[in-house]
């Protein structure tokens, strides 16, 4: 479960997978104020997050421009010892030839066991971050931020089986998500792409 440069190269984030997303929705509407789980969808109770931390491969989402041409992307989540969740996102980018990486920081809405966060990227600025199916060996996981606008797809391997995708997309309709708007990933292979790494911009 969070990169110094002119403001024409200041980073721009992306999955808390999903903090990120739901940030611009954010900044209309309030500086601070904290994000709130969309209607008609609901954040996963007896949540583990020590069990959450750890890589995760990003193999389905709904595209935004803050991702938009990224391939192999991932996030990975962290304990900083105020309890809060570190996030590193990052992806490859296959015009410019570099990773692009972005670090934020989240919080939990309520209690700790029940899977609803708000992630900050800037300042006070936060973006929600809600766990909406999770397996129950942490092996896969759907994120919805804070409108069903925003949605990510985990898992802790490249990609997921068909019938694990075929209920992820049956539960995402459920929520009233437009699942045609789902990008997946294209299978790749990480060794292909150089190491040379940048902050997102």
């Amino acid at each position: 479960m969070r990169p110094t440069l002119s403001l024409r190269n200041r980073p721009v984030p992306w999955p808390f997978l999903a903090g990120a997303a739901a940030l611009m929705a954010v900044l209309l509407l309030s500086a601070c104020s904290t994000p709130r789980t969309p209607d008609g969808v609901q954040a996963v109770t007896g949540f583990d997050v020590d069990r959450y931390t750890g890589h995760w491969h990003e193999v389905a989402r709904i595209d935004h421009s803050f991702e938009r041409g990224l391939t192999q992307t991932s996030a990975t989540y962290s304990r900083n010892a105020d309890g809060t969740v570190k996030v590193v996102n990052r992806g490859y980018d296959p015009v410019r030839k570099q990773w692009k990486e972005a670090e934020g920081t989240a919080t939990f809405v309520s209690e700790p066991t029940r899977a609803a966060l708000k992630v900050s990227f800037f300042g006070p600025f936060y973006g929600g971050y809600n766990v909406v199916a999770l397996d129950e060996n942490y092996q896969w996981a759907m994120v919805v931020g804070s409108t069903t606008d925003y949605l990510w797809i985990l898992s802790r391997t490249p990609s997921l089986p068909p019938d694990v995708r075929e209920h992820l997309l049956e539960r995402a309709r459920a929520m009233g998500i437009d699942t045609g708007r789902i990008l997946w990933a294209a299978p790749s292979a990480a060794s292909a792409a150089p190491a040379r790494r940048a902050v997102m911009t």
